[in-house]
């Protein structure tokens, strides 16, 4: 029963996957919203960073290296505050600050929405100088909150780096296998019963009494 269960399970996980995968493949394009976005729309802004208030994800690889994700508050030309992830900045293992280059004045920006979700459990505090372990945007003393709950993975405008995020998703054919295989090992086990059973029901598996032989 365990394995059947656990096999409907992967299922359900593998139909959970392909409807958020088509979400995000049927997001919208919107230019600078004012309600939440949807998770995965392409966003347009235009507006002006928040020189000097850039934190840095930290522990970040890509193609092999070892950096970090500058992290870039932005002013849109609603006055919304939105939280743009700019790219990928190797840095090696050296723990001194990043130097990055902000651009100044109006700029147009355009990435991918990424709702604020379930965090990873943190081992200490959060934040260790101007590095973050993970995005939170309650690191920011601005006076002010973001607009939205959440953050803009840049893709194209001034302050791009290398795109290095790509939305975390099993794909659901993954799901669908270790569906198959709890089901498989739960076939298995049912086999293996039955064939025990059958054996124990053998008349010759129950032992006659032994015969006294004559004196």
């Amino acid at each position: 029963m365990l394995g059947l269960a656990l096999g409907l399970w992967q299922w359900e996980r593998a139909d959970d996957k392909r409807d958020y995968l088509a979400r995000l493949a049927a997001a919208p394009r919107l230019e600078s919203p004012t309600d939440t976005p949807p998770p995965g729309a392409r966003i347009e802004l235009r507006g002006e960073y928040l020189v000097g208030e850039t934190l840095f994800l930290d522990n970040r690889t890509h193609e092999g290296r070892l950096g970090v994700a500058p992290l870039t508050p932005f002013r849109d030309q609603q006055g919304q505050l939105w939280l743009i992830q700019r790219g990928f900045l190797a840095t090696g293992p050296t723990r001194d600050d990043p130097s990055i280059d902000t651009p100044g004045g109006v700029v147009r920006l355009e990435g991918r929405w990424q709702a604020s979700g379930d965090a990873a459990p943190l081992y200490g505090p959060n934040r260790e100088g101007n590095r973050l372990q993970r995005i939170d945007p309650a690191a920011w003393s601005l006076g002010e909150g973001f607009t939205h709950a959440g953050w803009l993975h840049l893709e194209q405008g001034p302050g791009h780096l290398a795109s290095w995020w790509q939305p975390s998703v099993v794909p659901p054919a993954r799901h669908l296998g270790y569906a198959l295989q709890w089901w498989g090992l739960a076939l298995a086990a049912f086999v293996i019963m039955l064939v025990g059973a059958r054996r124990l029901a053998r008349p010759d598996s129950i032992s006659s009494p032994s015969k006294e032989s004559p004196r």
